[in-house]
């Protein structure tokens, strides 16, 4: 008999317990992947309830609240008041919507203040139930948006009296976030004059 020059190659012959233990391992991957399946697509949100299920599917969020039907606590003086800007998201992370309105006093001329507002929905309508802006300070809104669960906006003010209601010189970019059960102001920029 010749021996080879090449070794025994011995563990490339299959033997029976080798082929089990590879059938044993494609069943347990092929269990395993059928158990990680994602859920069937559907038109229903995410952990709602399909039909036949016996699962209560949650409710959609309520729509934000209306800032054209808010009573706002303006003192117009026989005008009617006015929203001139309003934007909606959630500002408390209680997954419902609040609306902030930049509203105030529909006059016929010159540049009344305003007041920023947030709104929350109730079974009546809207209902304000924080005040950001006073319409007493006397400032304007210009850039204004709600994003990130934060309201931002620029206000626009007078250094002194005697500056004319017409042109407002001082500038403020402000925010506005929901912490400890308030809004908590902070500037983004120092006031600076226009």
């Amino acid at each position: 008999m010749q021996t080879s020059a090449v070794p025994d190659l011995a563990h490339t012959h299959a033997r029976p317990v080798h082929w089990l233990a590879t059938a044993a391992a494609m069943a347990a991957v092929v269990a395993a992947a059928g158990l990680l399946q994602p859920e069937a697509a559907t038109a229903s949100q995410a952990g709602g309830a399909g039909p036949g299920t016996g699962a209560v599917a949650a409710p959609d969020p309520a729509p934000a609240p209306d800032a054209d039907t808010a009573a706002f606590p303006l003192a117009c003086g026989g005008a009617k008041s006015v929203v001139t800007k309003k934007a909606t998201g959630d500002l408390d992370g209680d997954g419902s919507p609040e609306t902030v309105a930049v509203a105030r006093c529909d006059a016929g001329s010159g540049t009344p203040p305003s007041g920023v507002y947030v709104l929350t929905r109730t079974p009546d309508g809207s209902r304000v139930v924080a005040t950001l802006v006073e319409p007493a300070q006397k400032l304007s809104v210009g850039d204004f948006a709600v994003r990130d669960g934060a309201v931002t906006a620029t206000l626009f003010g007078y250094s002194s009296p005697s500056v004319p209601s017409c042109c407002p010189d001082v500038q403020e970019k402000v925010k506005w976030r929901w912490q400890g059960g308030k809004f908590v102001r902070t500037a983004q920029a120092d006031a600076r004059g226009v």
